[in-house]
């Protein structure tokens, strides 16, 4: 096996050098012998590791760990919103994926989105308000994992919220930054005065918030289980709530939300040299645009360029130009429409993918490939506008099962609805606004029941003996995938662990611009990549990845520097 960094003294001075200035926010990187919880607050954190010590297993730590983000870090995820889930079973050594994504209403149409002449709405503009809120799909998901999966009762999972939420917790620097950054919020009354003090100014950091409308919800929950949230009181002020929005009403009826189905789905894997990486399949495009990229670079000696050199980075784009086309083509809620999988992560089509590829020179133009199983599909490429929101967290408990866990409620604060003390997603936005380009359809168009693509990327790597390696995941929009993608060619190809491998500056290229992470090294790449025909721009990155590695010594957690999460275990 690779010699991965183990000592915290070399990768923390790694770290140094590749991201000037980064600390490790909130503790970072952690060490355990045989449980560990990778989240964004630590309040979620340690809401994990009390199921986890109190005998639960990863399925259980999931449940409160997501109910305490949704109290703690609103503006990303939470029951009104969607998710993805990988469980693996250490026992069976087998992995399961569940697929909570939001559903459209069945009255939803493919001019949802367009305005009276055709054109496509603007974003903000179809942002807040009711239509784009979608069926929400979380709570029934975890609903479905625990039954499936889990060991302590359901009623135990909601304690640490409920507490948290009566007696109150202060409000983060980040959740203090996203209020105040978060445009109309104050346009609806539960969320401006949740959010907002009573002359209108954002609560800062440090003020506490009480949250007894969430605390009564969750009671509710826990005694009745998730049809207390898809049927009954709760059911119709969502309907209600959405129907009703000034300016901007939506579609859902209490029909719609009684109807929906967490699904459990196959995951994808395939091999990527001597590992095997498996991520969730349709309807996000996470997973297989990640297999995608690193299939076409395993036709490349990745482990012979360094982390941040002209050629690793030029390397990457370029795979991710090529799997992001196939991505808008073909990638799409396979409910409705057949996506190509096999066909698209088979190794002789991404090696003449990878063929395209020159070291030399950017590919001018990059179309969609011709996959095995698309031929005698017909489809517009559109790409949709995704927000960056949404959250990640990665568990392995005791007896080493795992769970990789992305959820979200689209942009940050989701609709601005707010709801029973949660608030409600702006998922359908994820949807292509055009429904069809020169006549010819969009794979990812609005439809009744259909559910919007995701980019979320929970992912599982397994070593050569079959043996579980790491659990990692990101939020950040369609910027998920790349961010996954590096963290994994950082710890497989060269040999990083996990928190190194997630500190690394950024560079991302979802077909467009090369974009570089501002303020880092990697803004010295810039001459060099447009001398290679690349159009370069620079920004910060909001990745929150969270990760955990296993290994014969134990588990090593690591958390995103650049927002506050952490990775603490026994």
């Amino acid at each position: 096996m690779i010699g991965f960094l183990r000592n915290a003294m070399a990768a923390a001075a790694l770290i140094a050098l590749l991201l000037p200035g980064a600390t490790v926010a909130g503790g970072g990187e952690g060490s355990a012998d045989r449980l560990m919880v990778a989240a964004a607050d630590e309040r979620a954190v340690e809401a994990g590791l009390e199921l986890l010590r109190r005998g639960g297993n990863a399925v259980d730590a999931a449940v409160a760990v997501q109910l305490v983000l949704n109290l703690v870090e609103p503006q990303n995820s939470g029951i009104g919103g969607g998710a993805f889930m990988l469980f693996y079973d250490a026992k069976a050594k087998s992995v399961v994926s569940y697929d909570g994504r939001e559903t459209a209403p069945a009255a939803a149409e493919g001019d949802l989105f367009l305005e009276a002449d055709g054109t496509p709405m603007a974003f903000l503009d179809a942002l807040v308000g009711g239509r784009g809120v979608g069926v929400p799909g979380t709570l029934r998901l975890l609903e479905r994992a625990h039954r499936e999966q889990g060991r302590l009762p359901w009623t135990d999972l909601f304690a640490p919220a409920i507490a948290l939420a009566e007696d109150g917790f202060a409000i983060s620097p980040g959740l203090a930054r996203s209020i105040a950054r978060a445009p109309e919020l104050d346009r609806y009354g539960p969320a401006r005065g949740y959010f907002f003090d009573p002359e209108g100014r954002p609560k800062e950091a440090g003020t506490r918030l009480v949250n007894g409308a969430f605390a009564t919800t969750l009671r509710r929950l826990a005694a009745q289980g998730a049809d207390a949230f898809y049927r009954g009181a709760i059911a119709a002020e969502i309907a209600a709530t959405v129907q009703g929005a000034a300016g901007n009403p939506g579609l859902i009826t209490e029909a719609d939300i009684a109807a929906y189905e967490a699904k459990r789905r196959e995951p994808v894997c395939a091999a990527y040299r001597v590992w095997t990486v498996c991520g969730m399949g349709p309807p996000t495009s996470g997973g297989l645009t990640t297999l995608q990229i690193l299939g076409i670079l395993e036709n490349f000696e990745l482990a012979r360029l360094a982390p941040g050199s002209l050629e690793a980075v030029h390397l990457i784009s370029e795979a991710s130009r090529l799997a992001y086309a196939d991505r808008a083509r073909y990638m799409a809620d396979s409910d409705f429409v057949l996506v190509p999988t096999e066909g698209l992560i088979d190794k002789t089509y991404l090696a003449e993918r990878a063929a395209l590829i020159g070291m030399d020179r950017r590919i001018e133009s990059v179309a969609p490939g011709d996959p095995l199983g698309a031929t005698t599909i017909t489809r517009a490429s559109f790409e949709p506008l995704e927000a960056i929101s949404t959250s990640h967290f990665s568990i392995v408990d005791a007896e080493g099962n795992a769970v990789a866990m992305t959820s979200s409620i689209e942009q940050a604060f989701g609709s601005r609805l707010m709801v029973q003390g949660f608030l409600l997603n702006q998922q359908l936005t994820d949807f292509s606004f055009r429904p069809e380009v020169d006549g010819v359809p969009v794979a990812n168009r609005v439809e009744g029941g259909k559910r919007p693509r995701s980019s979320m990327a929970p992912t599982l790597v397994f070593d050569a003996n079959g043996d579980l390696f790491l659990v990692v995941g990101s939020p950040g929009g369609p910027l998920i995938i790349g961010y996954v993608v590096q963290t994994l060619v950082a710890v497989l190809d060269w040999g990083l662990d996990i928190q190194a491998a997630i500190a690394l500056p950024r560079h991302v290229d979802w077909s467009g611009p090369i974009v570089l992470e501002k303020n880092s090294p990697l803004e010295e790449l810039a001459p060099g990549l447009r001398s290679l025909g690349h159009d370069v721009k620079f920004s910060e990155f909001h990745s929150g990845l969270h990760g955990i590695m296993v290994t014969p010594e134990g588990l090593i957690g690591g958390a995103d520097p650049r927002k506050e999460g952490v990775a603490r275990g026994d």
